[in-house]
């Protein structure tokens, strides 16, 4: 999938998918909905979308999810989405032949796809919601 980086003080871990074939302007919508979310919350929405790319963007939130367990041994129920965005990568330019000998750009852009997970700090609080 890619790098994945922690940051110690701050419980991060990082994922990051590059050469996504898809366009920054799709992948936007679909990172912006995600951050703030439990990640078990984030799969379920990103299984039941019907856009092509959430496949991918699932596939690097599952890496980021099982790197956080098997190597920082975080707890999943409590991985939280800190932040997603997306990145420009190489553009293949491509021409398609049009009437009177004249020909058309087809752009076919790639983008670079990073997932940071966090780990929720929790108080220790009773079923009531207060402190013991």
């Amino acid at each position: 999938m890619g790098k994945i980086k922690k940051n110690n003080e701050l419980n991060l871990v990082r994922s990051v998918n590059k050469n996504v074939r898809s366009s920054t302007r799709k992948l936007k919508p679909i990172l912006k909905a995600l951050v703030g979310k439990k990640v078990d919350y984030a799969l379920r929405d990103l299984e039941f979308s019907s856009k092509r790319i959430c496949i991918d963007v699932k596939k690097t939130l599952a890496s980021a999810i099982a790197n956080a367990e098997n190597n920082y041994q975080y707890d999943i129920d409590k991985l939280v989405i800190k932040e997603a965005y997306c990145g420009k990568q190489i553009i293949m330019k491509r021409f398609r032949p049009r009437a009177k000998g004249r020909a058309a750009p087809i752009i076919k852009p790639y983008s670079n796809l990073t997932i940071i997970l966090s780990e929720l700090k929790q108080d220790k609080k009773d079923k009531y919601g207060t402190k013991s």
